[in-house]
């Protein structure tokens, strides 16, 4: 398995983390889902893009699903903080196949999203959901 994390040093915060790894597709998919669980994300939504655009536009895609995770506790939080929060909820991961046996997952980074919120409150309950978020990426990757 290789890892790896988009960021850039000096550059614009990334709006997403991300890990490379060698598995099944539907492997990465319920490990992703499992390490989302742990730390306390439910999955609401799962999107199988490669299924809608075939069946929508007659496109062939390859395997691409979003998850879009919630952590509830974290959520509530943040619409007490922001109310108009509820638009960049919840929090999307995409699990791509790349080709190679190789899989990709991808996480939203909500600090660089939030950006655009002045809320220095909110900016931290987005630096929780990060944490969390890395920690999920992190762990698909062992």
């Amino acid at each position: 398995m290789t890892s790896s994390t988009a960021s850039d040093a000096g550059t614009a915060m990334s709006y997403y983390m991300a890990t490379i790894v060698e598995m099944a597709f539907d492997e990465a998919i319920a490990r992703t889902e499992a390490a989302l669980k742990v730390e306390g994300f439910g999955v609401l939504t799962r999107i199988d893009v490669q299924q809608t655009l075939k069946a929508k536009i007659d496109v062939d895609f390859r395997p691409y699903t979003i998850l879009g995770a919630c952590n509830p506790t974290l959520a509530h939080q943040a619409l007490q903080l922001e109310d108009k929060v509820g638009t960049m909820l919840p929090c999307n991961v995409v699990v791509q196949q790349m080709g190679d046996g190789r899989v990709e997952v991808a996480a939203i980074n909500p600090v660089a999203s939030m950006q655009a919120i002045d809320n220095p409150q909110l900016k931290q309950a987005a630096a929780a959901v990060r944490d969390k978020l890395s920690r999920v990426i992190a762990s698909i990757a062992r």
